[in-house]
């Protein structure tokens, strides 16, 4: 049951992390508007689609900041508490700071399940149009694909390779298609261009020929112009960078574990999408007790140098999520390690400066 300090601290704890959101969304939506306002009025962009955008970019930019909002909220409005005394009151009468902690970490359940919900479901939506959106009025000239060698077992049994996709053009150059029983090569296709065909969904290869392996001696089939159907889509065979940004938490499980099988090398980047929509909503807990601890202690500078350290925190928490996942990206550095690090990092942190603010 939550006595009046409880609902007290509550309402201040969620009310003072809304006003946060009301505040600087705001001002990242009009800087943002203000960087690419040239290229919508060149574009001739509807207002509609405008409108879409920026709804979505709202949501995106909520998601990927959210821990650096609670955390500055929660040391703002417990500063204020601690130049008025309050946390002092409070703590005097034998309360000790951990059942003063209560109310704060109830608050970061209800923002860890919101932001969860948003991570798992409306951030991808949002994530989608807004990348989308990007390439098309944006990034006209920048690749959001895999196009030149593009390797991936599409099955238990076949093995593609293309030496370049234009995407555009929906055709590659150099396919090659490898089809094993077990560890044994059956047959194996190769056709100098290969273009996809939207309308009935089929593929035309051009200079085709299929060498199929026998026991004493191989079969050869060639024609210049054949039209096929495949296993795979377009989508499969070059998938967008940020495909794993949209999709939510079960469409993405299944296809991290369909990338595997057909051995993309983008499967870092995919398992660092994942790890971190578990990763950042529980470090609203972690981010929770280190602004309780830096901020309840009331200094002689007032709130200002608690907001110079929380900042100086929070920027610092920022760089340790940015950088490690860059890492796991872009190297074998494993995604799980990469996307929890920050998180064990900050704990010891938050430990560490609650024993003192428990002196």
């Amino acid at each position: 049951m939550l006595n009046i300090f409880d609902r007290y601290i509550l309402r201040k704890y969620l009310g003072t992390f809304f006003l946060m959101l009301v505040l600087f969304i705001p001002i990242g939506i009009t800087v943002h508007l203000s960087e690419k306002i040239d290229k919508i009025l060149e574009n001739e962009v509807p207002f509609v689609e405008v409108a879409q955008y920026f709804l979505n970019f709202t949501i995106y930019f909520a998601n990927l900041l959210f821990p650096l909002f609670l955390f500055l909220s929660v040391i703002w409005f417990t500063s204020k508490l601690a130049n008025n005394t309050e946390v002092i009151a409070f703590l005097s009468s034998g309360v000790s700071i951990y059942r003063f902690l209560r109310p704060f970490l109830i608050g970061a359940t209800i923002v860890c399940i919101g932001a969860l919900v948003m991570a798992m479901y409306l951030a991808p939506m949002a994530s989608k149009g807004f990348n989308e959106f990007s390439y098309k009025y944006y990034k006209k000239n920048k690749k959001d694909r895999q196009q030149r060698n593009v390797y991936r077992q599409i099955n238990e049994n076949d093995y593609i390779y293309v030496s370049y996709f234009n995407v555009k053009e929906k055709s590659g150059s150099n396919f090659t298609l490898e089809h094993f029983e077990g560890n044994k090569l059956i047959f194996k296709i190769f056709a100098n261009r290969i273009e996809y065909n939207e309308k009935d969904s089929t593929y035309t290869l051009k200079n085709y020929t299929k060498r199929t392996i026998g026991e004493n001696e191989d079969i050869l089939e060639s024609k210049k112009i054949l039209d096929t159907t495949f296993s795979f889509e377009l989508e499969d065979l070059t998938p967008v960078e940020y495909i794993a940004e949209t999709l939510n938490l079960t469409e993405l499980n299944s296809f991290i574990e369909r990338e595997k099988e057909r051995g993309s090398s983008y499967i870092n980047r995919y398992e660092v999408v994942k790890y971190k929509r578990w990763s950042l909503p529980i470090s609203a807990y972690i981010l929770t007790v280190i602004a309780v601890a830096v901020s309840s202690v009331k200094r002689r500078g007032g709130m200002g140098v608690n907001l110079a350290i929380g900042i100086g925190i929070g920027m610092t928490f920022i760089f340790f999520d940015k950088i490690f996942g860059t890492m796991a990206m872009q190297s074998d550095f494993s995604p799980l390690i990469a996307t929890w690090f920050p998180n064990f990092v900050f704990t010891i942190l938050a430990v560490y400066l609650l024993k003192n603010a428990k002196r």
